[in-house]
């Protein structure tokens, strides 16, 4: 599909891009960093190949802090997984199916996730101007005001439950990183 648009697809190891460095004015990584193994790793090679000016731009990984549901909320969320697999709902329909699932996502295991923190500890020592913008997922452009939307009642309820307040900026479920490269 990529190719019939006039772009090269590259499948690629995300820790080791065959790219030259300081190529590229925008680079997009979209609910990519909370698969990797080293988010570390992965930020730093997609910032390699950004040249100064560009534009790097995350999305759609999940905050850690909105994802860590204690007590009652954390024991809801665990039954919510049998309760999937009974109602054949989604990719839960076996046992099989939901590990398989749920092996490369970080957002399926509260009290895991990313920070607005660990985007400027990366970044900002290689050169990147940072701004990290919190979202529930249900705006477009408005985030970029300090707007985040809100998440659905089954969130709220289990941060509630968790001790969160759902509407702070630490209870929006996901964030957007838009880092400019200074040199």
């Amino acid at each position: 599909m990529a190719a019939k648009l006039g772009y090269e697809p590259l499948l690629a190891d995300a820790q080791a891009l065959p790219l030259r460095s300081a190529i590229a004015d925008v680079v997009v990584m979209n609910a990519t960093l909370h698969h990797c193994d080293d988010m570390t790793s992965v930020l730093r090679e997609a910032a390699r190949v950004v040249k100064p000016g560009g534009i790097l731009v995350c999305d759609h990984d999940p905050q850690i802090t909105a994802w860590h549901f204690q007590g009652v909320a954390r024991l809801l969320w665990e039954l919510r997984l049998p309760l999937y697999r009974l109602i054949h709902r989604g990719g839960h329909a076996s046992m099989q199916e939901q590990r398989c699932g749920l092996a490369s996502e970080v957002h399926h295991r509260p009290g895991d996730g990313l920070t607005e923190a660990f985007y400027h500890s990366v970044l900002t020592p290689i050169g990147f101007s940072t701004q990290v913008y919190p979202h529930n997922q249900t705006l477009g452009a408005a985030i970029f005001t300090g707007q985040m939307g809100r998440a659905a009642w089954k969130y709220r309820w289990a941060q509630r439950l968790s001790g969160i307040n759902p509407n702070s900026r630490e209870a929006a479920l996901s964030l957007m990183c838009v880092a400019r490269r200074l040199h």
